[in-house]
């Protein structure tokens, strides 16, 4: 892949390489950004010059950055979303904290970030972070629970309440604690929970916890919390759209409720009338309306015609097949149990709270068996968080840009682990292991495919103009 044509001056005038920075450029982070930069212009239909003559700079100004030899600076920025449709957080790449694949957090420096919540006057909360990177979705703490109640009674007290929070939260608990949380009826509710239980939560549920008297130590927890599809830019629009953002949020409280507002939606984003519908699908107008209005469920036959008929996959009709609460508890003898891989039997695994709703994220607590195979045997496409809840260490090897790494994973040390990286487990342990799709799990993988691998590459990172402007046949 590459651009056989002249983009940039004389001097960075590159033929068949695919790169915009010459070899005297080593900055990653501003060939990224310089990369960036130029999906920006092809997007918007601009050539260097173009930018240059709009925003006031000098050609070999745009061609540095776009070559990676400069930095675009907050000037250029300022002035490009005056005049062109384009926010600033376009402008801005994520940095790679995580250059090696891996990124680990001792102990140690968990404990060094210690902070004590309170609540109503009084200690509530120890916080510690575990192993956080700028390219992954979650939010993982420690939380030690200082307030200790005498009963299960939900309607305790001394129990602080919180409002609820945006992220999604993944729970795993050590010690004997008590989870709080408002269930489906409205009602204040109580989990008594042990070493190994562990729940999940969507958001703006209000919750709480608290260690149970008589307990040898304070209770733990490590609470995941983590962003799914409408974090990040998706809010930004959410918001932009002001009160008129609530109407994306469809009524999905029944799987009939669901099919009806589906086909509502995109008939009406189509703008085809109930007729033009009738006369595509040779489904009666009325039927189509009781459709709509979830008096009846569509078969199987008629939502593939419906979806022929509205230039849509019939996925896209197709709510979830199960309606699951907010609130899902699973105590760790519920958890079923599997070896991996089946060969080696190197991993017991055991799932641990899981919901249909977020297919791309699951969490496991895994043991890890002893032996002399050095195989890489893990390689999942989520990013992966994980806790070392033994009591012994552990060793981690893997591979990235065909390096290969090896570290001492220690008792409540943490990691995070990039999607795709071939990895394996070593020694005798007991890891807690959540993975999240992240944004690009789901749909964005789907149009990413359809994309297809050959220019996987310009989607990621743009390499190449538009258009050649000395002509191509």
């Amino acid at each position: 892949m590459g651009y056989p044509y002249k983009i940039f001056t004389d001097e960075y005038y590159v033929a068949q390489s695919g790169l915009l920075h010459d070899k005297k450029s080593t900055n990653k982070e501003l060939i990224k950004s310089g990369r960036n930069f130029l999906g920006i212009l092809n997007d918007i239909k601009r050539r260097p010059e173009d930018a240059a003559r709009e925003l006031k700079v000098p050609l070999d100004e745009i061609n540095s950055i776009l070559s990676g030899k400069k930095e675009l600076s907050a000037d250029i920025i300022e002035k490009a979303t005056k005049i062109w449709p384009v926010n600033a957080r376009d402008f801005y790449v994520i940095y790679d904290d995580c250059p090696q694949g891996i990124k680990i957090m001792r102990s140690e420096e968990s404990k060094q970030s210690s902070r004590i919540m309170e609540r109503a006057g009084y200690s509530y909360y120890e916080y510690r972070d575990t192993a956080m990177s700028k390219t992954a979705p979650f939010r993982p703490e420690w939380i030690m629970e200082l307030c200790s109640v005498d009963d299960n009674d939900p309607r305790n007290k001394l129990v602080q309440w919180n409002n609820g929070h945006f992220l999604h939260q993944f729970t795993y608990f050590i010690g004997e604690v008590n989870f709080y949380y408002i269930g489906s009826d409205g009602e204040k509710k109580v989990a008594v929970m042990n070493t190994g239980d562990s729940m999940y939560i969507t958001p703006f549920v209000s919750h709480s916890f608290a260690s149970r008297n008589g307990a040898k130590q304070p209770g733990l927890i490590l609470a995941l919390t983590y962003g799914n599809k409408i974090t990040g830019d998706t809010q930004q629009e959410l918001s932009t759209l002001s009160n008129l953002g609530q109407e994306f949020a469809l009524d999905f409280s029944t799987i009939e409720k669901a099919t009806s507002v589906l086909i509502k939606y995109f008939r009406e984003i189509s703008s085809l009338s109930l007729d033009e519908i009738s006369k595509r699908t040779d489904i009666p107008t009325d039927k189509i309306v009781e459709f709509e209005s979830g008096k009846i469920t569509p078969s199987n036959m008629d939502l593939q015609n419906l979806a022929k008929a509205l230039t849509v996959n019939l996925r896209d009709l197709l709510p979830n097949d199960k309606t699951e609460n907010k609130v899902i508890v699973k105590h760790h003898d519920e958890g079923k149990k599997w070896f991996y891989p089946h060969q080696t039997r190197v991993y017991e695994f055991v799932e641990l709270a899981n919901t249909t709703t977020l297919p791309f994220s699951k969490s496991f607590e895994i043991k890890i068996n002893n032996t002399d195979n050095k195989e890489l045997d893990l390689r999942t496409g989520l990013h992966q968080y994980a806790y070392n809840i033994g009591n012994n260490t552990i060793t981690i090897n893997w591979v990235c840009d065909d390096q290969i790494f090896s570290e001492k994973i220690h008792p409540n040390d943490s990691l995070y682990i990039k999607p795709f990286i071939e990895h394996n487990f070593r020694g005798e342990g007991k890891l807690l292991v959540l993975r999240i799709g992240g944004k690009i799990a789901g749909e964005s993988q789907r149009e990413l495919s359809i994309v297809g691998k050959k220019d996987a590459q310009r989607a990621i990172s743009e390499t190449t103009q538009w258009f050649d402007p000395q002509g191509k046949n």
